[in-house]
């Protein structure tokens, strides 16, 4: 079986995202693609990349964990999905600890919370919003071990 390739999966990804939004209404492809940009400029890999377009679509239910399984992608990227993939009332800790152990998915991870902390981002949204998200992802990259 082939694997797909980076611009197929960001194809894939894009449409299954089409109808999402982030929190400031941008269409959330744009956060899927600076998270896969940021993966590249931290010396990711191609598993990595294509790990970094579809990071958040299990868990945004865009697609399903039965598509991932069957999907012509590695072990590996399938593996940093999974990782990165929140369950319902998951507690950091846990979350943090399955991330630290499945190797790739630290990097991705780094990318994306680097993304949703970048100011530019925040800056749109509420103060309250603003203020509890900038907690959450600061909380996260110490769990995570990140400086900064």
């Amino acid at each position: 079986m082939n694997s797909l390739t980076l611009p197929e999966v960001e194809r894939l990804a894009r449409d299954a995202h089409a109808e999402q939004t982030d929190k400031a209404g941008r269409p959330y492809a744009e956060h899927l693609a600076a998270v896969a940009a940021g993966v590249r400029a931290r010396g990711g890999d191609p598993e990595q990349i294509a790990a970094a377009w579809l990071h958040d679509a299990v868990e945004d239910h865009a697609l399903t964990e039965e598509w991932l399984e069957t999907a012509a992608l590695s072990p590996r990227t399938k593996a940093v999905v999974l990782a990165l993939t929140k369950h319902p009332g998951e507690s950091p800790e846990s979350y943090a600890r399955r991330i630290l152990t499945t190797p790739g998915a630290l990097l991705v991870k780094e990318a994306d919370l680097a993304h949703n902390a970048d100011p530019g981002r925040l800056a749109v949204l509420d103060e309250d919003t603003r203020k509890r998200l900038t907690e959450k992802y600061a909380r996260m990259r110490a769990l995570l071990g990140l400086s900064g």
